[in-house]
């Protein structure tokens, strides 16, 4: 259950997407005084080990990440640079595990189709390994608030996106939007929705607003709404229903995160832990 933001993990790999990732988690270290882990992986094995990889290299680079950083830090947060070697994946994974994290803030490449792709698989995989939600940041799609926020449900009471939405609607003065489609709207969905609402009003004083969307696809039909009401975040579970549409999006298993400069986090729910 998040109750509160201590801990929040950045893995860096020394490209321009370390920057809006970085950024964004300043601001929420600022805004909930959490800690900020700056997380770097080195190749560990020797038949590519090169300057770049090695330990002292990027050690110094961390260094310099830290002292230009610090600054900018106002809450009560600390930031912590770590450097470790071996499988990035696995031992960003072990990380998580071993010191709590609470979430994850990633940059995504702006252009190269290759990266987005494995980052598109790396984020499902996280989460699901962790349960620990990923917030993917985009450089054209930064912002620096998250006064609306959209929730879209399918199928089940996402508790654990309810939780978050509450936590930084409190912070933020944040609208909830609860979305689903129009043409699966039943007496289970209406049952849903008003037991998601609910939840919100237990927890939290913030507003929410509900809507059922036109269209077949609920992440597109998510994302053309987020646009019209130009949303700041969207929240969604790594499962399908959350796939663009569209024979390319479903083999590359495109999340709607990839397909939209909105800032998308994604967590996985209850049952999926």
């Amino acid at each position: 259950m998040i109750h509160k933001l201590y801990n929040i993990l950045v893995p860096v790999d020394f490209t321009n997407k370390d920057r809006w990732a970085i950024t964004k988690a300043i601001e929420l270290s600022s805004q909930f005084d959490c800690n900020i882990h700056l997380l770097y992986v080195a190749n560990n094995n020797p038949s590519l080990f090169t300057a770049e990889d090695s330990t002292e290299v990027a050690l110094k680079k961390m260094e310099q990440i830290k002292t230009k950083c610090k600054y900018l830090l106002s809450g009560a947060g600390s930031l912590e640079i770590i450097v470790l070697k071996g499988n990035r994946q696995n031992q960003i994974v072990k990380y998580i595990r071993q010191k709590q994290m609470d979430m994850v803030v990633t940059g995504l490449p702006k252009f190269n189709f290759i990266q987005r792709v494995i980052s598109s698989v790396s984020i499902s995989r996280l989460v699901k390994k962790t349960n620990v939600p990923v917030l993917a940041i985009r450089s054209d799609g930064f912002v620096c608030h998250f006064k609306k926020i959209v929730l879209p449900v399918s199928g089940e009471v996402p508790m654990r996106q309810i939780r978050l939405a509450a936590l930084l609607g409190a912070a933020f003065n944040s609208t909830v939007y609860f979305v689903s489609l129009r043409r699966q709207v039943d007496a289970r969905t209406q049952g849903i929705f008003e037991t998601a609402l609910e939840m919100v009003q237990n927890i939290s004083s913030i507003p929410v607003q509900c809507f059922f969307l036109e269209g077949k696809n609920l992440a597109k039909s998510t994302l053309e709404f987020s646009k019209k009401i130009n949303a700041d975040l969207i929240m969604v579970n790594p499962i399908k229903e959350f796939t663009l549409p569209g024979l390319w999006n479903k083999l590359t298993n495109k999340l709607l995160s990839y397909g939209s400069k909105i800032p998308v986090v994604t967590i996985a729910s209850d049952i999926n832990h």
